[in-house]
């Protein structure tokens, strides 16, 4: 546009179409950045990332653990140096790697949420100790029917969802859970499960048996075991095993039947990826810590093992020794042959062993 026709005042094309063009400006929301302890965020979150129940239970402790050592400090942004130093006060007061994965776990899934909902600006990398493949303990047969006497000599329905556990390989909770529309001519579902996947496997005569409650009056209860709580099965449990002196022994818990299923299963030979279903393992790592007791198809190396070699006919034992490299161009040898000693060559050779 020229100097003239701006003093004239006539308009150009290109200040009409800019005039008519609609300019849309946008601001970002400005929010106030505020700060949060661990216990605050729980309280938030609780209900929306776990559901009611034991695990509901042990995560609330982990963080009150967690809340704690850090001093109720409030933060909007939770950095690596702040998870490093919680790491190693953990790992000083005796907590071993598994149980802090466990409890970095419960963290890590809560500030997950937090930051999606914008009440924390960064997150640390979250990395996982590594665990060490303890013993695991199981119980023999003669040790199963000592507890399981003492145990249904305090209570007929603990003994019976004794039976059930071991049989099945469940969890507790998975047991108390059940309701007669889960149990269907030989099979059980269960639905409710920590994986959150459900599964349904076949039952053993005895369990049949067990699930079946003895003819009383009054109303019938929801399902097999919903008499029962876990703390009340647990203190039967707990006077059980004094009683036959495992009492001493801390790895002799309700959860001991499920490592006993388990056990049994791959000792009979069944492959992990059937004892994984069986259980309910989210991953086969889980089941592979039982894998050590399959031990079916080693049994073939002892034989080979224990069967000796093959004799010569001139000597007690044959070893066959690997032969040695040589270069393609062997050195030639000074050596004198002694007196009465033939020279031997390749081609000698060959005709000695035609002859023969």
């Amino acid at each position: 546009m020229t100097n003239e026709a701006i003093q004239e005042g006539v308009p150009s094309d290109y200040f009409t179409a800019f005039s008519s063009s609609k300019i849309k400006y946008t601001y970002n929301k400005i929010r106030e950045v505020k700060s949060y302890r661990v216990g605050e965020l729980f309280s938030a979150y609780r209900d929306i990332l776990w559901d009611d129940g034991r695990h509901k239970y042990n995560v609330s402790s982990f963080i009150g653990e967690i809340d704690e050592i850090l001093l109720g400090e409030r933060f909007s942004a939770f950095d690596q140096s702040t998870l490093d130093n919680l790491i190693g006060t953990l790992r000083q007061r005796g907590n071993s790697n598994a149980t802090i994965n466990r409890k970095m776990a419960a963290l890590s899934k809560l500030l997950r949420k937090a930051y999606k909902m914008g009440d924390i600006h960064s997150l640390p990398e979250f990395r996982r100790q590594k665990e060490r493949a303890g013993r695991i303990r199981f119980l023999e047969r003669d040790e199963e029917a000592r507890l399981f006497a003492a145990i249904r000599n305090r209570s007929e329905d603990a003994y019976r969802l004794s039976v059930f556990l071991v049989d099945s390989g469940c969890r507790l909770g998975e047991a108390l859970g059940l309701i007669w529309n889960d149990i269907q001519e030989h099979r059980v579902s269960f639905w409710i499960t920590k994986s959150g996947r459900s599964r349904t496997i076949p039952m053993t005569e005895r369990v049949k048996e067990v699930i079946k409650l003895p003819p009383t009056e009054g109303r019938r209860p929801k399902g097999p075991f919903t008499k029962l709580s876990q703390a009340q099965y647990r203190a039967i449990w707990n006077e059980a095993k004094a009683e036959v002196g495992l009492g001493a022994d801390d790895q002799v818990v309700p959860h001991i039947l499920r490592h006993t299923c388990a056990s049994r299963l791959v000792q009979g030979g069944i492959d992990i990826r059937r004892v994984q279903m069986w259980l309910g393992h989210q991953t086969l790592s889980m089941t592979m810590r039982y894998a050590h007791l399959a031990t079916n198809d080693l049994d073939g190396c002892v034989t080979v093992l224990e069967t000796p070699r093959s004799i010569g006919a001139d000597s007690d034992l044959v070893v066959a020794a690997a032969p040695a490299k040589t270069s393609d161009k062997a050195p030639k040898q000074n050596k004198k042959s002694e007196p009465g000693e033939e020279k031997s060559t390749p081609k000698a050779a060959q005709r000695s062993s035609k002859s023969r």
